[in-house]
């Protein structure tokens, strides 16, 4: 007598058996009944990459020269899923709030700083400023409870990171010279 089996495997889980990062956020108190993001510790706080502002001052006189650059420079923020936490989202606004509660620290998503800084530059060569804004990343997950279920649950978490300009920060300027090249001198000295 041979025994003949049946061996039934449960089918592997596809991309349509759960939601999107993206559907989950866009559930945040727009479909849930609580909506909780919980940070995973304070703000970090961090120099960005420094880059020039304004445009170049170039020295094309025998003598020293003083120049000042006038430069306005706007830092924003990114994060996990490239989504601005400046619009009226519900996941942005429990993000923020669950911030400033829990660090007593504001989230802001755009800084602008502007200012007129001095270079003095020596003859024959390019001045220019640099800024590296202070930045603040967050790392954190939020917590989602649903009335009924969504994609077969009725918790859902999603971890979410964030880097932004920290609030009222001018960042690091500094002012750099460096010898023309020939193309900038027969550029700018003619």
């Amino acid at each position: 007598m041979t025994a003949a089996g049946l061996v039934l495997t449960a089918p592997a889980a596809s991309a349509e058996d759960q939601p999107t990062a993206r559907e989950l956020l866009d559930k945040c108190d727009n479909g849930t009944d609580s909506c909780v993001f919980h940070p995973a510790g304070p703000p970090e706080e961090h120099t960005g990459a420094g880059h020039q502002v304004g445009e170049a001052a170039y020295n094309c006189t025998p003598d020293l020269q003083r120049s000042t650059v006038n430069w306005s420079d706007t830092t924003g923020e990114s994060n996990s899923f490239g989504v601005s936490l400046s619009a009226e989202y519900g996941f942005s606004e429990v993000f923020k709030v669950s911030i400033e509660t829990s660090y007593q620290h504001t989230w802001e998503s755009s800084h602008t700083e502007g200012q007129a800084t001095n270079v003095d530059v020596r003859p024959g060569e390019k001045g220019w400023v640099e800024r590296a804004p202070k930045m603040q990343k967050v790392h954190g997950t939020y917590e989602m409870h649903f009335g009924d279920r969504f994609y077969g649950h009725y918790i859902w978490y999603q971890d979410f990171d964030a880097d932004g300009p920290v609030p009222g920060s001018t960042g690091d300027i500094t002012q750099h010279t460096a010898p023309m090249t020939d193309q900038e001198r027969a550029e700018h000295c003619g």
